[in-house]
């Protein structure tokens, strides 16, 4: 994975940011009265107003009795799939919407989130009834980087799965399949993954076992042979880039352990040999469990899910919040992803890390995995996660303290300030005008599919 490029000038514009406290996510104690000193697109120093001293005109972004905090990341969601936000039924959009406009909802998806205070997005692909629309999703990403867009940073993947796989199975089995979207065998596969790459794919996405969200199809069946999912991995690492893979079972674990992978999403399924050997290793995890809740199954519900899928999602949920404080006992690296696509609602990212401190996490291990850990599952770390000198200027202020009430992270009022790479998107500091990434309050605008 190829750092971020250093574009801006060297110096800049010499800019402040103070509050009332900080939080900088490397594991040290909240500061009070922070100072952060802004160059150009980075960070220069940050202290406190003992410690910098702020010169008489000097340009400053005061955030009164705010907490700063890096900038945060979801780095398992699905921006270009159907979300409920946005079509009243799921299964009826994949035929009556265009993968045209399809992509104009991934944009506005993914700005949803970056309202909220998520200036990092890896966005974990899709398939659809045109094709995997890895280009779409990759042209959403260069928008944004461009400036012609105002949206997060984000990381594309391209799905790199064999036919009849879970992931394949997003689209109905009767569903006619346009495109080179599925592949068998680990040279058909390696393929797949340079036709992803060549769009322009940062993440090559897999599946080892079955999954949760899919019709007539059992979390255990297996998804792809060692031997293809060694190809694929290789295909990733063999162009620089990172690849997660979907796995369900301690078999699936293993077998992407074996395959040296960077990510293992979801936390399903576990033994304990399984979680030895995945600590030893370092892999990072991603739990996604805002998808397992009571409140997606219902939404899942009623945007025309199928009771089989929404009880095999009730059966599987108390697995996953049991892996989960498992693997947080055993000191698993874990950050954060939701698998926010069909449910729950985008821009609601943070309600994650409320789950994660329900079960048990402290609070700071919980922000750490929106921030510092994220950013090290993706290998970002050396310019993003932390509030350090160096790193890019993505600060969010949050109106309360998130390690008193991590659920503060979850109201748009309360996210004050949203800056990436020192230009502020979003600023809803009290007593100035509000600016918004989205004006639009939620439910305002035309849910368009046909019923």
């Amino acid at each position: 994975m190829k750092e971020l490029e250093q574009t801006e000038p060297s110096g800049g514009p010499v800019r402040y940011v103070t509050a009332a406290h900080m939080i900088d996510c490397t594991g040290a104690e909240p500061r009070k009265d922070p100072v952060i000193v802004l160059k150009g697109k980075r960070i220069d120093k940050v202290g406190s107003k003992d410690t910098i001293p702020i010169p008489a005109g000097a340009e400053v972004l005061d955030c009164g009795a705010a907490t700063l905090i890096p900038g945060m990341m979801d780095i398992h969601l699905h921006t270009m799939m159907f979300n409920c936000l946005t079509f009243h039924n799921h299964r009826v959009a994949q035929w009556e919407i265009t993968p045209e406009l399809q992509q104009m909802y991934g944009v506005f998806h993914a700005q949803l989130c970056f309202d909220m205070g998520f200036t990092t997005l890896r966005d974990l692909g899709l398939n659809s009834q045109r094709g995997l629309l890895v280009a779409e999703a990759c042209a959403i990403r260069d928008a944004f980087d461009a400036g012609i867009l105002e949206g997060p940073r984000m990381l594309v993947a391209g799905f790199t799965t064999i036919t009849g796989s879970h992931l394949a199975l997003i689209q109905p089995r009767a569903a006619v399949r346009l495109g080179f979207q599925t592949a068998d065998g680990p040279w058909e596969l390696r393929k797949l993954a340079r036709t992803n790459l060549l769009a322009g794919c940062d993440v090559i996405k897999t599946c080892t076992t079955g999954g949760g969200g899919t019709d007539k199809e059992e979390p255990d069946i297996r998804n792809m042979t060692q031997e293809e999912l060694d190809a694929v991995v290789d295909e990733a690492h063999a162009f620089h880039k990172i690849c997660a893979v979907h796995c369900f079972t301690p078999q699936g674990q293993r077998m992407a352990l074996k395959a040296g992978v960077d990510t293992i999403e979801h936390m399903v399924f576990s033994d304990d040999e399984t979680i030895g050997m995945i600590k030893e290793s370092g892999t990072w995890m991603t739990p996604t469990l805002a998808h397992r809740t009571d409140h997606a199954i219902e939404i899942r519900k009623s945007i025309g899910t199928s009771k089989f899928v929404t009880d095999k999602m009730k059966k599987l949920q108390p697995y996953c919040f049991d892996t989960f404080q498992k693997m947080v006992k055993a000191g698993i690296n874990i950050a954060m992803g939701t698998d926010m696509g069909f449910d729950p609602e985008m821009g609601t990212n943070a309600s994650e890390l409320a789950i994660y401190v329900k079960l048990g996490m402290k609070p700071m291990h919980a922000l750490q995995t929106a921030t510092i850990n994220a950013a090290k599952a993706i290998k970002l770390d050396k310019d993003l996660g932390t509030l350090e000198a160096g790193k890019l200027a993505d600060i969010v202020a949050v109106g309360g303290d998130p390690l008193a009430d991590i659920a503060c992270l979850q109201e748009k009022k309360n996210i004050q300030l949203v800056m990436k790479e020192g230009k502020v998107y979003a600023d809803r500091r009290p007593g100035r005008s509000s600016k918004n990434v989205v004006n639009s309050q939620p439910g305002s605008w035309k849910v368009i599919d046909y019923l």
